[in-house]
C-alpha cells in the first residue's frame, strides 16, 4: 500500500488517537493516469513537468473529517481531534513514525496544478472524491480492522 492509502487506513482503523498537524496534497490515481497519458501524447508536454494534485493541501484532520461526514458508521474510529505538536515531538523520542513526521508539523505545502489545467484542460477529481474513493476501496476489499477479508 502506498503511504497515502496507509494514511486513510490508519484513520479508518482508529490507529491514531488524534491527528498530527501534517499536510499534503491528494490526487486520484485515475487522474494521475490520465495526466500521464496526456503528457505522453501531447507535443506541448515535451520537456515539461506537470504536478498532479487535486487542489489545496489537506491535513490529517481534514481527511478524517471528510471520512466522518461521508461514511458514517464506517468512519466511527476516525479521530476528530488534532494532536498538539509538542506531543508528537515527545513521541518522536520513542516512536519512529512520529520521528518521521515531526519535522513536517504545521508545514502547509501547496502545489499548483494550473499548468496541467491550462496545457491539457486537465480536470482532476476533488480532494474529497479522491479520499472517499480510497476509503471505499479499502472497505470493499476488506482491508480495514475487523472487516472480513475478501478473496
Amino acid at each position: 500500500m502506498s503511504t497515502s492509502i496507509q494514511i486513510i487506513k490508519l484513520l479508518l482503523d482508529g490507529a491514531l488517537p488524534a491527528c498530527p498537524r501534517v499536510y499534503f496534497g491528494a490526487v486520484d490515481v485515475r487522474d494521475v493516469a490520465h495526466l500521464h497519458l496526456q503528457a505522453m501524447t501531447n507535443p506541448a508536454a515535451k520537456g515539461e513537468r506537470f504536478l498532479a494534485v487535486a487542489g489545496e493541501s489537506l491535513s490529517f484532520r481534514d481527511m478524517s473529517m471528510i471520512l466522518k461526514r461521508n461514511l458514517g458508521e464506517q468512519a466511527r474510529r476516525a479521530p476528530s481531534l488534532e494532536l498538539p505538536d509538542w506531543i508528537v515531538r515527545v513521541l518522536a523520542i520513542f516512536d519512529a513514525r512520529s520521528r518521521q513526521i515531526a519535522p513536517e508539523l504545521g508545514k502547509i505545502k501547496n502545489a499548483s496544478n494550473s499548468k496541467a489545467k491550462s496545457v491539457f484542460g486537465w480536470k482532476p477529481r476533488s480532494n474529497e472524491e479522491c479520499i472517499l474513493a480510497t476509503a471505499e476501496s479499502l472497505i470493499r476489499l476488506g482491508l480495514l480492522k475487523d472487516s472480513p477479508r475478501k478473496s
